[in-house]
């Protein structure tokens, strides 16, 4: 990306600040209820909607909402829970494979360190990020298919893969925003900065967006 199209540091500012008067205090929008639930959900997200994913795991977290209680159900008995979300068969066996390994090596828990993360099976650099940001507070970047197609597009990083991306934003944004800033871009991008049709007109930052359709 020309540097021109990029915002400047005061202009990333005051997108944030109009973010967080708007929502100051985001959430993540799957339902989960410990570490594990959330790892799990978030698994399952991929190329499938946080509602989908909350609806079929409501009854599956009153049964399984640890690694062993998992294991115990086996994998058949748990595609018949998340068929529904999509792609269950490769799901499943992640879930599986990963609540095995929690147990055998970091003693059940989900461990606080993003490489660890990355080394139980399904879980990548963003799924690791989610877990660090949402559970522990820490202030990572995680950058989903959202924040890869708003980002670049607003002005606010430069990349076309999510590691580009991520190391643009966390260079960029300022580190008083870093906690919440992910949960708004994604909110941005799933209710206002959509992929078909952006809602310009009602977007908080279209005078500040490098590629308001509406300008």
């Amino acid at each position: 990306m020309n540097q021109t199209n990029l915002l400047s540091i005061e202009e990333i500012e005051e997108v944030m600040r109009r973010f967080e008067k708007a929502n100051p205090n985001p959430k993540c929008e799957l339902d989960w209820k410990n570490p594990y639930t959330l790892l799990v959900s978030v698994v399952l997200s991929a190329q499938a909607t946080d509602k989908s994913v909350n609806e079929n795991t409501k009854e599956l977290f009153k049964i399984a909402d640890t690694p062993e209680k998992m294991i115990a159900l086996g994998r058949e008995r748990l595609i018949e829970f998340i068929r529904p979300i999509g792609l269950s068969n490769n799901k499943s066996k992640n879930i599986i494979a990963l609540s095995e390994k929690l147990v055998s090596d970091f003693g059940g828990e989900v461990p606080r360190d993003r490489e660890k993360l990355m080394s139980l099976p399904g879980v990548g650099r963003k799924t690791a990020n989610v877990v660090l940001n949402v559970v522990w507070n820490e202030p990572t970047m995680p950058v989903d298919t959202h924040l890869l197609r708003i980002c670049p597009k607003i002005g606010l990083a430069e990349g076309d893969t999510p590691e580009k991306v991520e190391r643009s934003l966390l260079a960029r944004i300022p580190e008083r925003f870093m906690l919440h800033a992910h949960h708004w871009l994604i909110l941005h991008g799933r209710y206002v900065c959509t992929a078909r049709k952006p809602k310009c007109a009602e977007c908080p930052i279209s005078d500040i967006c490098k590629k308001n359709e509406i300008q």
